[in-house]
């Protein structure tokens, strides 16, 4: 199978090929790793001034998707402190390939914690394409629970297609409903399950667009509403009071460009995500165990391995110096 460059693979998820903070971050770690591997370096700085470039180049894809610098700050980190470029290419790739099995048996360990909170006879509500959210209900179901999900389209881009897709292939009754109908049918739901992209200090969750309005359409409700994530989208300098960076996307996703001209007085907003307050999510559910939001810190803290002095203002979001 032929490897993905950096320039690559930083492309496929920038445009979006590559999808889901999960597969964004292994394929950021996959990318480092085959390009540690092929890299020709006359000396250890030279190895490691060409490796921090190229994870400068894959977290600038995507400012949203913590588990992106997350993902290389746990490749990178130490990069250096070895003797030699051999040294430091086998430490790198070990702790890659590390990050990369861990990740996978991350939404297997989710998916059992998960389906615990799945009753028989539940309806379930998931808004955009997240791998674990659906690992847990898929292992509900395969559980043998009777369980239904109304699935969200999730415009722009249409993630709900590929939720729909993977549901139906398992077995499993779905709704598909536009976004805007959520409240129409939330007393006909027991429960929302979504995933997320990042986490803050405070448990506040960054989501795909809309994830905010579910919960607040199930708060009302009183339906509880859960966060299925690994633990490596926790988002470790909103410690040191930062914000995350919501992404906006191109007007194209949303009004064709030929339209848009012949509309000189609109102006197309297309932000890719919102921030849904800790107070209107009931749990979180990681591979460490079911928190509430309020105990967001202690992932940080204790499953991701940053230092304060690594919050620095002259450090990248990687741990890692900024351009």
């Amino acid at each position: 199978m032929k490897l993905m460059t950096v320039p690559e693979t930083a492309e496929k998820i920038k445009s979006m090929e590559i999808r889901g903070a999960g597969r964004i971050a292994r394929a950021a770690a996959e990318a480092l790793r085959d390009h540690a591997q092929t890299l020709k370096a006359k000396d250890l700085q030279a190895f490691k001034k060409e490796m921090e470039r190229s994870a400068r180049v894959l977290i600038a894809t995507r400012p949203t998707a913590v588990s992106l610098p997350n993902a290389v700050h746990i490749v990178m980190r130490g990069l250096g402190d070895e003797r030699t470029v051999e040294e430091a290419r086998a430490a790198l790739v070990r702790r890659a390939d590390g990050f990369i099995d861990s990740s996978r048996h991350a939404v297997e360990k989710i998916a059992q914690f998960g389906a615990r909170h799945i009753r028989d006879g539940d309806t379930i509500l998931t808004h955009c394409n997240s791998e674990v959210a659906l690992g847990c209900i898929i292992e509900a179901h395969r559980q043998g629970r009777d369980i239904e999900v109304f699935a969200t389209e999730v415009r722009p881009r249409n993630q709900g297609h590929i939720t729909i897709r993977t549901l139906n292939d398992a077995g499993i009754r779905t709704n598909f409903i536009v976004d805007s109908a959520v409240r129409s049918f939330i007393n006909d739901v027991d429960l929302v399950i979504v995933g997320a992209d990042a986490v803050t200090v405070n448990g506040a969750v960054v989501n795909k667009i809309g994830t905010s309005q579910v919960a607040h359409t199930a708060k009302e409700a009183r339906v509880n509403m859960i966060v299925a994530t690994e633990t490596y989208k926790f988002a470790p300098r909103t410690v040191m009071g930062e914000f995350i960076d919501i992404e906006e996307r191109g007007p194209d996703e949303v009004l064709p460009e030929a339209v848009r001209k012949t509309l000189p007085n609109v102006t197309v907003r297309n932000p890719a995500f919102d921030v849904t307050p800790p107070e209107f999510i009931d749990l979180i559910v990681t591979e460490a165990g079911a928190i509430p939001p309020q105990m967001a810190y202690v992932i940080i803290r204790e499953f991701l391995g940053w230092d304060i002095g690594e919050f620095g203002a002259e450090t990248g979001p990687s741990g890692i110096n900024g351009e």
